[in-house]
């Protein structure tokens, strides 16, 4: 019909793919994540929750593609009886996966629990982008506190988190971060991955 206003039934947004962003066909879906390891997308019913489930919170604009952005994904876990946090990091790279994990001891942050270990994961990753050089970063992360705090959408009120944001503060001025929030415990490949890490990290894995 002449002037009519296309609208598709559905968005599919890649979060990690060949390409990433929003498609309105299946096939071009399919196309980017089909085979691609630790692919991560959704359809959605229209482009503003598309938009959302992507996010858009790189820390500045600097015409970045997102395929140059190096996936991390990070979590915590916190074993009460040693009175000790750790976190689980998996880099996605073209040749492969990288793991990591560490443990603490930390009074001021163990009352934060398994939130202080991945508080720990994204330093940990955005480090990492420092050491290799790496002009930009996805972390993605199950609870919402490690990007609101940085971006400034929560008060850093404990010690532990105006840490945090002063290193974020600190690194963003070399690497670009963006992060993408997960559902914990979802059957998310590489944020279970990150999980079991941290586990292992405290001997409870």
């Amino acid at each position: 019909m002449q002037g009519a206003y296309f609208m598709a039934e559905k968005y599919y947004a890649v979060r990690a793919g060949r390409k990433t962003g929003i498609f309105t066909t299946w096939e071009e879906c399919r196309q980017n994540v089909h085979g691609y390891p630790g692919a991560v997308y959704k359809s959605f019913k229209t482009r503003a929750e598309a938009r959302d489930y992507l996010g858009d919170n790189f820390s500045g604009k600097d015409g970045l593609k997102e395929q140059d952005c190096v996936k991390i994904y990070v979590d915590g876990s916190y074993n009460h009886a040693a009175g000790e946090f750790s976190y689980g990091m998996v880099v996605l790279k073209e040749d492969g996966e990288e793991t990591y994990n560490c443990r603490f001891q930390d009074k001021e942050l163990c009352s934060m629990r398994n939130v202080a270990g991945e508080i720990k994961g994204a330093e940990a990753a955005m480090q990492y982008a420092l050491d290799h050089g790496i002009p930009a970063i996805e972390i993605y992360h199950d609870y919402e506190g490690i990007a609101r705090w940085c971006l400034g959408e929560w008060k850093a009120n404990k010690e532990g988190t105006k840490a945090y944001k002063a290193f974020f503060d600190k690194v963003s001025s070399q690497v670009k971060v963006r992060f993408v929030k997960v559902a914990g415990h979802s059957n998310d490949k590489y944020n279970d991955m990150a999980d079991q890490l941290a586990k292992e990290a405290l001997g409870i894995g």
